[in-house]
């Protein structure tokens, strides 16, 4: 077993051997879908989760070795590489570690400690340091006069204790101690700045007082935000008291020496100079990384709710792009997302809305739904589409959409080599009526920071962010399954083994070829080889194709096995697939080996039963008050449908159609206790809510959760 396999087993309490087989294969070129789905019995059928969390910890002992490498060079340039000092060196397990360690030996200003040995005052630190029993402080530092670079004897010992406090301070011992009194011991405080042009925004964190060993990441975030506006003022602060009493009483001061005050005024001295200022830094920088873990994780989680949102399906929809000054832009499409039709239409901000170009549009091409984004005049629209809906007789659903990123997608490259005969503002128009067709074919398409599903999204580490909502996208493109001959090539590019560049080849090879007619006929395509048909074949669909398993998860390379079931129930493979009665016939016993496991078995069956299953919820339209349309329009107690569009740790943000989300505390989620509002709620959920309370000034709606 390899040293990084024992190591992340051991960091993540997973099997060492399942670890190491999921190593081999990312070594091999295996993506985390195809290992997470294909490949159960060599990992003892790990999911995406833990193997992302095997990959993330790889890379961070490769990053760790790398660091640890690069200390060990400069410290044998600088003589200083004892055998000490090197297992200390191999001990380290975390980067936090690596760098206290290192710390002493970096070069730095000329310090007051420097400048003392200059003076010859080591011989007097040792003194200090070894506490003799016998022996007259003020004597021996009598000896170190030397006017006027040291003009008395309080000046020797005074440089003296300057030298003990930065060997005291560069104690690894010293340093962990602190640090762990810091972190269990100290406070995170925050101050108004009254007369900053922030200050309104931060003013509930005014005089915050708070255990760094219990501050939330999301208040550590706000008011480290605060900090850099300039809006607050914001400290670590330590107990120094109890600080000092650990540090000197792990000092060696000795009650009978006579050098004993100095020892221990040189100590209180490293502490508040050296250790306290070093671990607070310590102390701020792990709160910053653990709540930019902690929001990414957020963020991560939230995406995941947007992308496999309830998709309305293959019909044709209108999108709406509320405009007040410009008007509403207004584009067809059919049930593949083509545009067949667009229009502006005056429906918001005028005393008699225009709606003909909508009417004119929707005879021309008659839709089964039509899509508002929620933006600026959203609601507004909304009601007069309805109107006009119901005065021309339609059996039309209109449906209010989440419009984020919908103008970032119509600015992009991508917008424009897909719908660049068009106007921009039609662009988003069209990605409406598509997003309601499908979330994730659509959302793919637009940057993952740009949706809006985060929480402090900006002020975190932005490339483990992209990391992360990348992994997000490719987990839910691949669990949900492309059709192969309708994908975009932004959604081909988060097919498992693919990429941009091989979705394009794909899309550019049905373009000159025609549809795909098998998988096979993937390998056609330049620059794919049996490596990447390996890792993308199963998560590729072809409807109607030659082989009828195509259509579904069951993997080429399970194909013969399939055959071979069919062949002894008697029937053809056309005849299995699709038939739930003739795939519970089958005896998996008679066909599980070593590398076809039950797990693996199960999931045949289950395509067999049910090929190509969409795993999101169906669709069902939400639906708002029609006398609610503004934030002074609510009334506490007033209960409302809404739909849920981001999550937090504090909470659940819904948007109750008054173009401004209210916010269900975490404490008015549930009747019972919350760990998490995750457990409970996700963004696109419906949520019936009651109004708690209205702030106009502020325009914060407080909301409750009503419970089944």
């Amino acid at each position: 077993m390899s040293a990084p396999a024992r190591s992340i087993a051991a960091a993540l309490g997973l099997p060492e051997g399942n670890v190491a087989a999921a190593l081999r294969l990312f070594d091999e070129g295996a993506t985390v879908p195809f290992v997470a789905r294909y490949r159960k019995e060599k990992t003892g059928s790990l999911d995406e989760t833990a193997l992302r969390a095997i990959l993330e910890r790889r890379d961070l002992l490769a990053a760790l070795a790398k660091r640890r490498d690069a200390i060990r060079a400069a410290l044998t340039e600088q003589g200083q590489l004892t055998p000490t000092l090197e297992g200390r060196l191999s001990a380290c397990q975390t980067r936090t570690d690596l760098e206290e360690l290192y710390a002493p030996f970096k070069k730095r200003r000329k310090t007051r400690a420097d400048k003392a040995r200059e003076l010859g005052l080591v011989p007097l630190a040792g003194r200090i340091m070894s506490q003799p029993r016998q022996g007259d402080p003020h004597a021996d530092a009598g000896r170190h006069v030397r006017p006027p670079a040291v003009p008395d004897v309080d000046a020797a010992l005074a440089g003296a204790r300057d030298i003990v406090a930065e060997e005291l301070a560069a104690d690894p011992r010293h340093r962990a101690e602190v640090r762990r009194v810091v972190a269990r011991h100290g406070l995170v405080t925050a101050k108004l700045v009254s007369d900053h042009a922030e200050a309104q925004r931060f003013r509930d964190y005014d005089g915050h007082d708070e255990a760094v060993a219990r501050i939330a990441s999301h208040r550590w975030l706000a008011v480290a935000r605060g900090e850099e506006l300039g809006a607050l003022r914001v400290k670590v602060r330590s107990d120094v008291k109890r600080t000092v009493e650990h540090i000197t009483s792990g000092c060696g001061v000795h009650p009978r020496s006579p050098y004993r005050d100095e020892l221990a005024a040189a100590a209180a001295d490293a502490v508040k100079r050296l250790l306290l200022p070093a671990a607070e830094r310590v102390a701020r920088a792990e709160l910053t990384e653990r709540a930019h873990d902690h929001a990414i994780d957020v963020f991560a989680k939230n995406l995941d709710a947007l992308l496999l949102a309830a998709p309305l399906g293959s019909v044709s929809v209108l999108g709406v792009d509320p405009g007040i000054r410009t008007g509403c832009k207004c584009a067809a499409v059919d049930a593949t997302g083509a545009v067949v039709g667009h229009g502006t239409a005056y429906l918001v901000g005028r005393n008699r809305p225009d709606a003909g170009p909508l009417e004119k549009l929707l005879r021309a091409h008659p839709s089964h739904a039509i899509a508002v984004g929620n933006g600026t005049g959203g609601r507004e629209a909304l009601d007069v589409v309805r109107e006009t809906v119901s005065r021309l007789g339609l059996d039309t659903v209109v449906v209010s959409v989440n419009e984020a990123g919908a103008s970032v997608y119509s600015a992009s490259e991508l917008a424009v080599a897909e719908l660049g005969q068009f106007d921009v503002t039609v662009r988003g128009a069209v990605s409406i009526a598509r997003r309601l067709q499908d979330p994730l074919a659509e959302l793919v398409k637009i940057e993952p920071r740009s949706i809006g599903v985060g929480q402090y999204q900006h002020d975190v580490d932005q490339g483990k962010l992209v990391r992360r909502l990348g992994d997000v996208v490719e987990s839910c493109v691949n669990r949900v399954g492309v059709d192969l001959n309708t994908a975009s090539p932004a959604l081909l590019g988060y097919v498992a083994g693919i990429g941009p560049k091989l979705a394009s080849r794909v899309v550019l090879h049905r373009e000159s070829a025609g549809s795909f007619r098998s998988r096979r006929q993937l390998l056609d395509v330049a620059g794919l080889g049996a490596k990447s048909f390996e890792q993308c074949a199963g998560f590729l669909r072809i409807r109607n194709g030659t082989n009828p398993l195509d259509g579904s998860a069951v993997h080429p390379e399970r194909y013969k096995l399939v055959e071979r079931m069919a062949k002894d129930l008697g029937v053809r493979v056309a005849q299995l697939v699709g038939d739930g009665a003739q795939a519970q016939r089958i005896d998996l016993v008679r066909y599980e080996d070593a590398d076809t496991g039950r797990e693996t078995l199960a999931d045949i069956i289950a395509e067999l039963d049910k090929p190509g299953r969409d795993p999101r919820d169906s669709f069902e339209a939400p639906s708002f008050r029609e006398d609610v349309r503004e934030i002074g329009d609510l009334v506490v107690g007033m209960v409302l449908d809404g739909v849920v569009t981001n999550v937090t740790d504090f909470g659940a943000f819904v948007d109750v159609g008054v173009h401004r989300d209210g916010l269900v505390h975490i404490s008015q989620l549930a009747t019972g206790f919350v760990r998490s509002p995750h457990d409970v709620v996700a963004p696109g959920r419906r949520l019936r809510v009651r109004v708690v309370d209205v702030d106009q000034e502020r325009k914060r709606i407080a909301l409750s959760a009503l419970v089944d």
